[in-house]
């Protein structure tokens, strides 16, 4: 392998600067002690001062500065001195030596800059400033280049890494180089040693001992372990004893016996281990007589049937709760001796003992804390609960002999009692030490029956006139007379009680005197204003909500109809007061609410929704004559709205009183002329009464004076179902004349003519007539685009063509329909039942996807897809459409019938109950859940569902409207209506 110089490209092969023939880059040649030569005395120069730079260089190599690169440095520069030197020198040509440096010295070696002088030992040189420094360091810094500076900087990044790595590898072994680290430990401690030198001998005898810390001491002792003999080795080993008739009766054990006179001295005393079992039975008697004597109620504590079972679950306690218990003891001797007159710690320290298990330390402790604490209830009270019965009795009675104002102690004594005589002699006597004490009366006045109650309590009221429940308590204990006094006199004590007030009210409703109550009330109100006593209208409304649960309901309404408008502003009443009315409502205050109302109508007569509110209360709380108390004022306060003389009409209508229903509506005649509801009403009264012939002429005059569509539709319909087809369509030609937009008309004319006409061609015609005029007139209405389909696939019924020409044709009107109106699902559901009844399966499922994609979330096509799905679908689909759909009734329907359908009747009831609740208006959801009932629940279930549908009374649903509106069903009623839908259902499921 050859070396080309970098340079030699082009052409000048020059070496680079400061490079040195012989020598790689950074490399530096070493020197050894004969060039040095040896030393030389401090003083000698030579004559000529040659030696000055060589004095110097010698100084630069004697001086060991430790560097790597300024070893490098002072190397190189050496070189170049040494190159100078030879170059310079004219006679180094032709010596065969070369020429000798400046001050050379012969003998004395290479580089010797000093006197010599001659020895035994031979020629010596003294050290001087001229071997002081680096071997090879130099005075000219200005040679150095930049290859040199980078060198240098290589050199010492490798001489940090290894350092480092060195340093990792002895901390990493430092069990292996015992000797290596010994030293250096040493070394980090020399200048500590030297140090010794200067401390004194009172710093020295200052200095600890060294403990033993070894690990012997810090293992916990095991101790002694004690293995219980059994009762079988006992007895054995006592048969073993040839003298054991001699002795005494078994003692405990550990006990010794006197041997007779003819054992030997040395055997004169033997323990007799038979006694060992009769020992342990003493001992376990003590301890149950021990926890007998202990029940502070003078009882066993122990269960005799789960005694075992308690031993088992007895909670041992660890080492750590012991030590808890020790520190708390501490702490709590401390509290004890820095204050001794602080209640708390001793009650603390012997609750501490309870819990320890020491009870008669706890007992003695908590005596102690009497002796030092004699006036603190606490102490007495503790003590007696830690104490059995009959000392818990002696203790509280020196306790109250000690305090004799200490209510706590009289009720506690008087608990210990058992017999009422005695409860009463000790509450009496603490009566005698504490006539006002309110809870001492109290508890002394529930022990009486009512004649000796009413004594106490006149004595109590003297004694403690501030107690208002003493005061109540009296009043409701006296007679009529004697109570207003009672409570007179604790109005003249306390005139700022509003309880006094209330009481005085309730007393004079009590007797039926509902002036008075109002005079009361308001009496109260104005003496507590006189007397700054601040009572909020939310507290007068709180009193008012409390006197109707306690049955005084003119009371309620007294302080309502004084207090409400209370604090509010004049533009918040109306506001206001509605809210208050809900709030009370909802929590069952119904007279209050009626007050408030009443209130609110007082001062707004002409507010609707005010009417509206009070007239749902009496809908749903109130009674048949309250409700019409509050039509009839709404009727007339508000005579041109119509609704509340129809609903009045109806109420009276459905109790049975049509002729009062009739005057209501002759008089709402003369209040609105020209309403069409109030004429509607009056039609229907007489229609659903049996008075065709004045339902007729009604129908007639509001055809002269309010001649509306509505009216039109309803004089055909009565028509028709008079069995007179020709004169209702006259009828409804006439309407359509006047009104050409009402499709109802056009689906009416449609109907007379398909259904109650001979089925021929030409009722076929007429039919096709009404709808094609409808859907001109109307093509955006949904119910026309399906009737008409109807017809057209029934031709085959008319013999007007065959089935499948029918089918054809109506399939060619629902998609006109569907294409005049786009996005509706009434029409893809119509489509998609069309050819399943054709039998066109695989063209339905194409019409569904298209429909779903069209329309991805409406909820009559996901039931319709749910429903006709194969039943290995139904479980996906449903998943499906309940997350696009999830708060829609048919689709929570279809789900509901699919869980019947698999027997699951908890989740099926679930399911319809939901969907009945989301729309009660929906009739197929209530006859769905009706037909689950009678196939899956009880008789209880199946009134409870219909007498909701009927309070519901549902108007819609495909299936409810298809079967009510019916001739034949017309004039049912909505259970009759129920049964009727769910007899179809389960004949459709039959079918199925």
């Amino acid at each position: 392998m050859s070396f080309r110089p970098r340079g030699s490209r082009g052409g000048a092969n020059q070496a680079p600067k400061g490079y040195i023939p012989g020598l790689g880059r950074g490399a530096a040649g070493f020197v050894t002690q004969s060039d040095i030569g040896p030393a030389r005395p401090k003083s000698t120069t030579t004559a000529d001062g040659a030696g000055g730079d060589d004095a110097a260089g010698s100084a630069a190599a004697g001086s060991g500065t430790g560097s790597r690169a300024a070893e490098l440095r002072a190397a190189k520069l050496a070189m170049q001195k040494m190159q100078k030197a030879q170059s310079s020198s004219a006679a180094a040509v032709s010596a065969p030596f070369g020429v000798a440096p400046a001050g050379y010295v012969a003998g004395a070696g290479r580089g010797f800059g000093g006197s010599t002088h001659t020895d035994n030992d031979g020629p010596t040189g003294s050290s001087g400033p001229a071997m002081e420094g680096s071997l090879f360091s130099g005075k000219d810094e200005g040679q150095f280049d930049d290859d040199d500076d980078e060198a240098d900087r290589i050199y010492n990044a490798i001489d940090e890494r290894m350092s480092s790595k060195r340093r990792k590898h002895n901390n990493g072994n430092n069990n292996s180089n015992n000797q290596s680290s010994s030293s250096a430990i040493g070394d980090q401690f020399r200048e500590l040693k030297e140090k010794l030198a200067d401390v004194t001998e009172d710093e020295w005898a200052a200095i600890p001992d060294v403990g033993d810390h070894s690990l012997r001491h810090k293992q916990k002792r095991r101790e002694d372990v004690f293995t219980p003999l059994t009762d079988s080795l006992l007895e054995s080993r006592s048969k073993l004893n040839a003298d054991a008739s001699a002795g005494g009766q078994n003692a405990l054990a550990g006990t010794a016996q006197v041997m007779d006179g003819a054992a030997t001295p040395a055997a004169g005393f033997r323990t007799n281990l038979s006694g060992l079992a009769e020992a342990r039975s003493t001992v376990m008697s003590m301890s149950l007589d021990k926890m007998s004597a202990d029940s502070a109620s003078g009882q066993t504590t122990v269960d005799p049937k789960g005694y075992l079972t308690s031993l088992s679950s007895t909670n041992i306690a660890s080492a750590a709760d012991v030590g808890d218990v020790n520190k708390a003891r501490l702490l709590l001797k401390s509290v004890r001796d820095t204050n001794p007159k602080h209640a708390p710690g001793w009650i603390a320290a012997a609750r501490v003992e309870e819990a320890a298990g020491k009870t008669a330390q706890a007992r003695k402790l908590i005596m102690e804390g009497c002796e030092v604490c004699p006036d603190s209830e606490d102490v007495w009270l503790e003590s007696a609960r830690l104490h059995s019965q009959d000392q818990a009795k002696t203790i509280l009675a020196a306790a109250a002999r000690r305090m004799p104002n200490a209510v706590k102690i009289y009720l506690r004594a008087a608990d210990l009692e058992h017999h009422d005589s005695t409860k009463k002699a000790v509450l009496r006597k603490a009566l005698e030490a504490n006539p006002n004490s309110v809870t001492l009366w109290k508890a002394a006045i529930e022990l009486e029956d009512a004649d000796d109650a009413r004594v106490l309590l006149s004595v109590a009221v003297e004694k403690v006139p501030h107690s208002v429940e003493m005061w109540l308590a009296l009043a409701r204990l006296e007679t009529y007379d004697n109570a207003r006094k009672v409570l007179n006199k604790a109005r003249k004590h306390l005139p700022t009680e509003l309880a006094v007030w209330i009481a005085a009210a309730k007393l004079e409703e009590s007797q039926n005197h509902g002036d008075m109550v109002d005079r009361i009330i308001d009496k109260a109100v104005r003496s507590l204003d006189k007397h700054d006593a601040v009572v909020t209208r939310a507290q007068w409304l709180k009193e008012a909500e409390a006197a109707e649960a306690s049955g005084a309901p003119l009371t309620s309404t007294a302080i309502v109809k004084c207090t409400v408008g209370r604090g509010v502003d004049e533009e918040d009443r109306q506001r206001t007061w509605a809210d208050d009315a809900n709030a009370v409502l909802s929590r069952n205050a119904v007279s209050t609410a009626r007050a408030i109302l009443a209130h609110s109508l007082s001062s707004f007569p002409t507010k609707r929704s005010l009417w509206h509110q009070a007239v749902d209360l009496e809908r749903k709380h109130g009674t048949a004559s309250s409700l019409d108390e509050v039509l009839a004022a709404a009727s007339e306060r508000l005579p041109r709205t119509e609704i509340f003389w129809l609903v009045r009409a109806k109420e009276k209508w459905l109790a049975g009183e049509v002729d009062t229903s009739r005057s209501i509506l002759t008089e709402a005649f003369k209040a609105n002329p020209d309403s069409e509801p109030v004429w509607l009403a009056a039609i229907k009264l007489e229609w659903e009464t049996g008075e065709i012939e004045r339902a007729r002429v009604l129908l007639s005059r509001a055809r002269e004076r309010a001649p509306t569509a509505r009216i039109f539709m309803k004089s055909a319909l009565l028509e028709r179902e008079c069995k007179r087809p020709d004169v209702a369509l006259d009828l409804l030609e006439e309407g359509l004349q006047k009104y050409p937009a009402f499709a109802k008309m056009y689906m009416m004319g449609g109907q007379i003519c398909s259904e109650d006409l001979p089925k021929n061609k030409d009722s076929l015609d007429k039919a096709r007539k009404f709808y094609q005029r409808g859907l001109q007139k109307c093509p955006n209405n949904v119910v026309l685009w399906c009737l008409a389909s109807q017809l057209e696939e029934s031709v085959a019924d008319y013999s007007a063509g065959s089935a499948s020409a029918g089918v054809t044709k109506a399939r060619s009107l629902l998609e006109l329909a569907r294409l005049k109106n786009q996005k509706n699902p009434e029409l893809w559901v119509e489509a998609i039942r069309l050819e399943r009844r054709a039998g066109n399966d695989k063209l339905a499922i194409s019409l569904m996807a298209r429909a779903l994609q069209e329309i991805p979330s409406s909820g009559l096509l996901l039931a319709e897809n749910i429903t006709t799905s194969p039943r290995v679908e139904q479980k996906s689909k449903s998943a499906d459409a309940i997350k696009r759909c999830p708060d829609d009734p048919r689709v929570i329907t279809a789900v509901a019938s699919l869980f019947a359908a698999e027997r699951k009747n908890d989740k099926a009831r679930k399911w319809f109950e939901r969907a009945v609740v989301l729309d009660p208006d929906m009739g197929d959801s209530w006859a769905k859940l009706y037909s689950f009932e009678l196939v899956a629940g009880t008789k209880e279930t199946q009134d409870k569902v219909k007498e909701r549908c009927i309070s519901a009374e549902p108007t819609h649903g495909e299936l409810w409207c298809k079967i009510v509106k019916t001739m034949s069903n017309r004039r049912k009623t909505v259970a009759e209506n129920l049964d009727a839908v769910s007899q179809s259902l389960r004949d459709k499921m039959r079918l199925h």
